[in-house]
């Protein structure tokens, strides 16, 4: 890797239905949430050769995220944006992410509560 910045791929406004909360009533039912993830990675292979295989295919990282994050049960957004971190991470290209986790009517009066975290390798 050279020491100029990394890159970034944004995957942007990910709804996605899931049991979310530390209430009783929340355990009981699926609730929309909203995931925005920034990728920051080193893309100047995949601009050179135009191939796939030179970059991180947000594709299967958004998939991975809709699919583990739907069938999860996390009572705080605080865990559920780690896990999210976590499963961008694991893509070897992928040295540091950004992840935001908004739930929408969590709070009476406010629009949304939401976290914003930051991880590195």
């Amino acid at each position: 890797m050279t020491d100029r910045p990394l890159d970034r791929i944004q995957i942007a406004g990910i709804e996605i239905a899931c049991v979310i909360g530390i209430n009783e009533w929340e355990r009981l039912v699926r609730q929309r949430i909203q995931v925005d993830v920034t990728l920051h990675a080193d893309l100047s292979a995949a601009g050179r050769s135009d191939d796939i295989e030179d970059t991180v295919n947000y594709r299967t990282i958004s998939q991975r995220i809709v699919s583990e994050i739907s069938d999860s049960k996390f009572g705080l957004v605080e865990a559920l944006a780690e896990h999210v971190a976590k499963i961008c991470l694991e893509n070897p290209r992928v040295q540091k992410v950004d992840v935001s986790v908004r739930k929408p009517g969590a709070v009476r009066h406010a629009a949304f509560v939401g976290v914003d975290i930051t991880r590195n390798k």
